[in-house]
């Protein structure tokens, strides 16, 4: 969201450098951008559920490492880490004795598929086989479908340091039962978010093409169709306002925004829910709308901007805009749950941007 304000920084800069003349420059330039930034943030919403279903499989992997771990430990005759933090390779020597039941010196996946079976893994519906694939991928790198101790030793250290760095909390020489407690809490911490999208990632699209066909065609209707009643649009708010003796700030700024954003009613329909992952889908519907908004809207405005060569004169609605979409994306950035509290924040931007934008074109006189 606060990267689809670049061409609006870019546009602005001209009146920020006192350099006028390389306006129209600018509103090229930031035309570009903004066509790209389209361009990319349709590419993001094609590859999502790809991205999604790699977040989900790196989390289950890490659901399963952690598992693993816990179940050496269980079986372990000493401690996993040294006193200095590193592993303990004398301890997981013989924990691969043990594992290998045949004493070949080697793990074959029958002999992994035993260990894992016992594991159990909370809040997760772990394939064994899926699990004992992974394991042999991660760990075997002979690539052989075997795994003698020297891997065993290697893949299980790279293991026990990732578990330290992923903690909650840091090493710090405390005991290596708690800092797995803490990647065992973190790991299904991080899967119980992602519980409610797992089907939604996996499952099928009938007719990928076609949908992106399709969606890429709406979406040259929709340009096509705000470019053609822009103006008309603004006619008729002009004509509306001297009707009604209603200032055409109050109509713009007021009531135009509630009456043509549906995103709004969404966002309502799923907050009501009060549920974590309709409240999710709440903050993704806002956070989208508010960068489709953006990077779809401002491509049309500023070309009708430069091919009809009208005068770029939105100062204080830029600067306004930019306040928000940086102040609320910074904010959503640096944190993943919002308090009630929160709210008071997004409530008053909306007033303080409708009393700045009137002080800045009617007061200062930026209009």
């Amino acid at each position: 969201m606060v990267v689809s304000v670049v061409p609006l920084i870019i546009v602005q800069l001209p009146q920020v450098l006192h350099a006028t003349s390389e306006s129209r420059l600018a509103i090229l330039i930031s035309l570009v951008v903004s066509i790209c930034l389209l361009f990319s943030y349709c590419l993001y919403q094609v590859f999502q559920p790809w991205i999604q279903k790699r977040r989900l499989a790196l989390a289950k992997h890490k659901h399963l490492i952690s598992g693993i771990l816990k179940q050496l430990r269980m079986h372990a005759t000493g401690r996993l880490l040294t006193d200095n933090g590193k592993p303990n390779e004398e301890v997981l020597q013989k924990l691969f004795s043990v594992l290998d039941v045949n004493s070949d010196g080697y793990l074959s996946a029958v002999e992994l598929r035993a260990f894992i079976i016992g594991i159990q893994f909370e809040d997760i519906n772990m394939d064994i086989d899926d699990a004992v694939e992974e394991v042999m991928r991660d760990v075997d790198r002979s690539h052989d479908f075997l795994i003698d101790m020297r891997e065993f030793i290697n893949g299980i250290s790279k293991w026990l340091y990732k578990a330290k760095n992923s903690a909650d909390n840091a090493f710090d020489g405390q005991s290596p039962n708690k800092f797995l407690s803490n990647f065992n809490l973190q790991t299904r911490k991080e899967n119980s978010l992602l519980a409610d999208e797992s089907d939604e990632a996996v499952e099928g699209i009938e007719n990928p093409k076609w949908n992106a066909f399709k969606a890429v065609l709406m979406l040259l209707l929709g340009t096509i169709i705000a470019a053609a009643f822009a103006d008309p649009l603004v006619d008729a708010v002009d004509n509306f306002s001297t009707a009604t003796s209603i200032p055409s700030f109050f109509v713009s700024f007021i009531v135009l925004p509630f009456a043509s954003s549906s995103e709004v009613v969404s966002a309502l329909i799923f907050a009501s829910h009060k549920k974590q992952r309709t409240a999710s889908l709440t903050f993704s519907e806002i956070f989208g709308s508010v960068t489709m908004s953006n990077v779809l809207s401002l491509p049309v405005f500023l070309g009708l901007v430069y091919f009809r060569h009208l005068t770029w004169n939105f100062s204080s609605e830029v600067l306004i805009i930019l306040i928000v979409c940086i102040v609320m994306g910074a904010f959503a950035s640096f944190r993943i749950t919002f308090p009630l509290w929160t709210c008071l924040l997004a409530y008053v931007l909306y007033p303080l941007s409708l009393v700045l934008v009137y002080l800045l074109d009617y007061v200062v006189g930026w209009s």
